[in-house]
């Protein structure tokens, strides 16, 4: 279907009724960011934008307008972002341009607005489903009556009923696709909501007007059967699309509203974040999140980074550390000087990337969408040149304008509405089963075509934990002086050590005086004497950098003894090996991407037979990487857990997140993992590739039924209630095909993946 009826979120459409209606409104520069290339920048929310025509149309306003160097459309969040020269164009002209185009628009701070799911919008749709059912079965009811041979009297009774019945639920039904009419008209353009709106308003005007003169036909049936068949396959689609799509929303809960402002005179105060400006000194406490980007002046401390690099373990800071928004301070009180205002910071900028990848996603164009750029225009000349056609003939406007409304019921594209929709859901019932939950149902399409298969390893490939690597050369009195100490951290490592001191019966021992030092590790008294657990350099006492290598380290010092280590890796999980063994052999080329070290990337690498790696890359070097690939002519398909995976995940051809990852990244892929296994990702491709194939087969099946049905409309031949019948009749088939999914199991053993391309091939080769 080409527009998705009214989808506008409840804070978008409350957003544009606070603002003045009026064009030449200013523009409050608070509005405006200067972003990184130069050019100043305008996010609008354009809350009647439901599909790729739509996103389309506002792209080309705003590019139309002089001045304008970029503009991009989020699709999921009702939002577009312009980039331009303010010598050149008002802020006022781009809004004026969209309005242009059709559409409402209203500027809006990005720092401040939230997307919402549009629950309103999903509630409108069933509500008008569950009329137009409704409605739909009682005027057949009576209809039936009618053709079982009603007398006239009977008969124009229960054609008045059938009037009191349809009139006001095909008003009230109808209206997601009027609105979205009128729009499209206003515009001066066409969507398949015209054909749908006028067939439906002129077969109930027709209707009423055989009514009023006794005439021996009416067609209510057809006008609420359409309807209902329509608003099953928009309530399906709006399903399918995932209005929870703006992951980037998500990411604003890593956000510190507040901030505790360091004054000249040393006093503390609580401030909104947004109001502390770079050069400002803000204190974080343990356990508080950094409200802001900036460099540690005073204190020690670990800090847990994990929401932006993916590092499992925290990091130690001190002065002159960089700290950044959204990430927790862990250990111990920090001051750190602001270097970047809230709207800049690295967390805005992954949410800028979040926005940018789903707004790249959403522009992709299903078949239905294309195919509608010529289905709309085409019916509308059909019936035209019907009524012209058969008006020339010579057999009266009556007789002409019933075979015109039939063209346009006949040619109603229900079947074509429900190919996607009624397969996606089948397929997500199927995938269901094999432990896997659809989330945007527009995402079997691009995972059927994936040739590449990026993994992010902590967390995904990783059980997350760590874990002792290897047995340490320690004996049982300091194992139990390190689980004395360890037990009273909150660090992940010294938390793994007492677990592991636990699993072996170890009784730790007792000490005094026990304290934290923040960013380094803990220390107490045993028999009067001072013993560490902690990083190297601290424990030992010297200059020289931990150098765990592959593994991650824990030192713990006794006088009179050297230091000795307990050395912790995070453990492939143990169907990794397998997946990837599998997928080499089906021809896919497979990437492993973390922000893990480097040293820890590769142990992983060898141990799963990756040959394409990278360490210790950022949020936006992952996306920049898939991008990469994706510009090669590759369709990347990236498995990511972790809140740093979330752009990625956004920016990729599609995407998959385990159960056991963040809610944000979650949230930003397409499928979800609901058992944790790894292994249903190879069979999730199998069955989006057979899903494909029925989508394709269901186009044929409604290309059909149109190449026949249309034929016989145009010649008369039917009336507008048997092309209802009709129109139900090829919906009906388009569901029955799409029920095919659900039988059998999937191909495993044939699971092979298109021909790929050299490029592709070469990946392949090197990771073999």
């Amino acid at each position: 279907m080409s527009c998705c009826g009214e989808g506008a979120s409840l804070a978008a459409i409350e957003l544009a009724r606070s603002q003045p209606e009026t064009v030449d409104d200013h523009v409050d520069p608070a509005f405006l960011r200067e972003a990184k290339d130069g050019a100043t920048e305008l996010t609008l929310i354009v809350p009647g934008m439901h599909c790729a025509g739509c996103l389309s149309k506002v792209e080309r306003a705003l590019r139309s307008v002089s001045g304008v160097s970029r503009a991009r459309a989020n699709l999921t969040a009702h939002k577009a972002v312009v980039g331009f020269d303010p010598q050149t164009v008002e802020a006022e002209e781009l809004i004026a341009a969209v309005r242009g185009a059709g559409y409402a628009a209203r500027p809006v701070d990005p720092a401040v607005f939230n997307n919402v799911a549009d629950e309103e919008a999903g509630a409108e749709l069933l509500r008008s489903l569950a009329v137009a059912g409704f409605a739909a079965g009682n005027v057949m009811l009576l209809s039936v009556s009618v053709w079982s041979g009603a007398d006239e009297a009977t008969r124009n009774l229960f054609h008045w009923i059938s009037a009191m019945i349809a009139l006001p639920a095909i008003a009230y039904a109808g209206r997601p696709f009027f609105r979205s009419a009128a729009r499209a008209l206003s515009a001066r353009s066409l969507n398949m909501d015209v054909p749908i709106s006028l067939a439906v308003v002129l077969a109930a005007l027709m209707s009423l007007h055989e009514t009023i003169i006794g005439a021996p036909h009416a067609w209510f049936d057809a006008s609420i059967t359409l309807l209902f068949f329509l608003l099953i396959g928009r309530v399906l689609d709006f399903r399918m699309r995932g209005v929870a799509r703006a992951a980037a929303t998500r990411l604003l809960s890593l956000s510190a509203d507040s901030a505790r402002l360091v004054g000249e005179d040393g006093r503390i105060s609580l401030v909104r974040a947004g109001a502390v400006k770079p050069g400002d000194v803000v204190e974080v406490a343990a356990g508080e999140r950094v409200p802001l980007d900036g460099t540690v002046i005073s204190g020690w401390s670990d800090v847990d980074k994990s929401p932006l690099t993916g590092e499992p373990l925290p990091e130690a800071v001190r002065d002159g550390s960089a700290v950044f928004a959204g990430t927790l301070n862990v250990t111990g009180p920090i001051r750190l000087k602001v270097e970047k205002s809230a709207g800049d910071s690295l967390l805005a900028d992954i949410i800028r990337l979040m926005e940018g990848a789903e707004a790249g996603r959403g522009r992709f164009v299903g078949l239905a969408d294309r195919a509608a750029r010529i289905y709309a225009p085409a019916v509308h000349i059909l019936a035209a040149l019907a009524f012209v056609g058969w008006l020339l003939v010579g057999i009266g406007w009556h007789d002409s304008l019933m075979i015109a409304i039939a063209v346009l019921i006949i040619t109603c594209p229900c079947a074509l509405g429900l190919a996607v929709p009624a397969t996606q859901i089948v397929a997500s019932g199927r995938l269901l089963k094999e432990g896997i939950i659809v989330k945007d149902g527009a995402a079997l399409e691009r995972l059927a075509g994936v040739d590449t298969v990026v993994f992010d390893k902590t967390g995904t490939l990783t059980g997350g934990d760590p874990r002792l690597a290897e047995e340490p050369e320690v004996d049982d009195r300091t194992w139990a002086l390190a689980a004395a100490l360890a037990s009273k951290s909150r660090h992940p490592l010294a938390k793994a050590l007492a677990a592991s001191a636990l699993g072996r019966g170890v009784t730790p021992l007792c000490v005094e005086d026990v304290r934290e030092e923040p960013g380094a590790g803990m220390e107490a008294r045993f028999e009067g004497r001072r013993v560490r657990l902690g990083r190297r350099e601290w424990v030992a006492e010297t200059e020289h950098a931990e150098s765990g290598g592959a593994f991650s380290e824990i030192w713990i010092e006794i006088p009179g003894a050297a230091p000795k280590a307990f050395r912790f890796v995070d453990r492939l999980r143990p169907d990794a090996a397998p997946l990837v063994a599998r997928l080499k052999e089906m021809g896919f080329g497979v990437h492993l991407l973390s922000g893990d070290r480097p040293e820890a990337v590769a142990a992983a690498a060898r141990g799963l037979g990756i040959a394409e790696w990278t360490g210790g890359v950022t949020p936006a070097d992952k996306v920049a990487e898939v991008e990469r690939l994706q510009a090669e002519g590759r369709h990347v398909l990236m498995v990511g857990d972790g809140i740093n995976d979330a752009p990625a995940l956004a920016a990729a051809t599609a995407s998959i997140s385990p159960a056991t990852g963040s809610d944000i990244s979650q949230v930003a892929a397409d499928f979800v993992l609901s058992s944790g296994a790894l292994a249903p990702i190879a069979e999730g491709i199998v069955v989006a590739r057979r899903a494909r194939r029925v989508i394709l087969e269901n186009f044929a099946i409604a290309l059909a039924y149109n190449a026949i049905a249309v034929p016989v409309a145009l010649a008369g031949l039917a009336t507008p209630l048997i092309a209802a019948v009709a129109m139900s009749s090829s919906s009906i088939l388009v569901t029955a095909n799409a029920l095919r999914l659900s039988l059998g199991a999937g191909k495993r053993a044939s699971a092979k993946p298109q021909p790929r391309n050299a490029l592709a091939d070469t990946g392949r080769e090197a990771a073999a």
